[in-house]
C-alpha cells in the first residue's frame, strides 16, 4: 500500500474511533445515567448502574484518545501541504481532547461520589455531570475550529473532493457559532442543532472517504511519500 493511502486510512480510521466512542458514551450512556433537573435520579441511576457508569468514563477517555491520533494523524496527512494549517488541525483537536479529559475526570468523580465513597450523593453527583456537559460544549469551539483548517488543507492538496474542503470551511464555524449561542441563546435549541449539520455532513464524508480510498490515485504521483514503482500512470 502506498505510503500516502496507509496515513490517509489511518486517519480515517481514528476519526471512526472517535465517532464510535463519543456516540457510545456521550450521547448514549450519558443519556441513560444523567436526568436533568433531578439529583436524585441521576445518583440513583449511578447506584444502579456503576458498572455502566464507569464504562461511560472509559469511553470519555478513548474518545480523548482518538481524538489526539486523529489529530496528530491529520498532521501527518497534510503537513507537506500547509505545515501551519496542519499544525492547526492537531493543536485544535488536541486542545479540544484536553477538554474531554476534563470531562472523564468529573464524571469518575461522580460515580466515586454516588456510590458513597465521597460527600453527600446527589446535589454533587448533578453539579459534576453539569460540568461535565458544559466541557463538552465548550470544548466544541475547538471541535469546529480544526474542521477549518482540515477543509483548507483539502482545497489545497486536491488529494480529495473539493466540495468536502468547502463543507469543511462552512462547517467549522457553524460549529464554533453553536458553542457561543447554546450560552447566548439557550432556548434556540433547533438553531443550535443546525449550524452542526455541515460540519457532521463534512466529517462522515471526509472519514469515510479517507478510510475507504485514501487519497485519489493522481495524488500519489510526485508526493514526497511515493516509491517510484508504486506511482501510477497519469490518467
Amino acid at each position: 500500500m502506498h505510503p500516502l493511502i496507509r496515513t490517509a486510512r489511518t486517519t480515517g480510521l481514528f476519526y471512526l474511533g472517535l465517532g464510535i466512542a463519543g456516540a457510545l458514551g456521550f450521547l448514549t450512556i450519558r443519556s441513560m445515567l444523567f436526568v436533568a433537573g433531578d439529583a436524585g435520579a441521576t445518583t440513583a441511576n449511578l447506584v444502579a448502574h456503576e458498572t455502566l457508569a464507569r464504562v461511560g468514563v472509559a469511553l470519555e477517555l478513548l474518545v480523548v484518545l482518538a481524538q489526539t491520533l486523529t489529530a496528530v494523524w491529520f498532521y501527518r496527512l497534510f503537513r507537506t501541504i500547509d505545515s501551519i494549517a496542519a499544525g492547526s488541525i492537531a493543536a485544535f483537536g488536541i486542545v479540544n481532547a484536553v477538554a474531554i479529559l476534563g470531562s472523564a475526570a468529573m464524571l469518575g468523580t461522580a460515580v466515586e461520589v454516588a456510590t458513597g465513597r465521597h460527600g453527600d450523593p446527589a446535589d454533587t453527583v448533578q453539579l459534576l455531570y453539569l460540568v461535565s456537559e458544559n466541557l463538552w460544549q465548550v470544548g466544541g469551539l475547538f471541535f469546529g475550529l480544526w474542521l477549518v483548517p482540515m477543509g483548507w488543507c483539502v482545497l489545497r492538496s486536491g488529494w480529495l473532493p473539493r466540495a468536502l474542503g468547502w463543507i469543511l470551511l462552512v462547517g467549522g464555524p457553524g460549529y464554533v457559532l453553536s458553542a457561543f449561542l447554546g450560552y447566548l441563546a439557550p432556548s434556540a435549541g433547533v438553531v443550535v442543532d443546525l449550524l452542526v449539520v455541515p460540519a457532521t455532513v463534512g466529517e462522515l464524508w471526509i472519514l469515510g472517504y479517507l478510510i475507504i480510498f485514501g487519497v485519489r490515485s493522481p495524488a500519489l504521483a510526485g508526493t514526497p511519500q511515493a516509491t517510484p514503482t508504486a506511482v501510477p500512470s497519469p490518467s
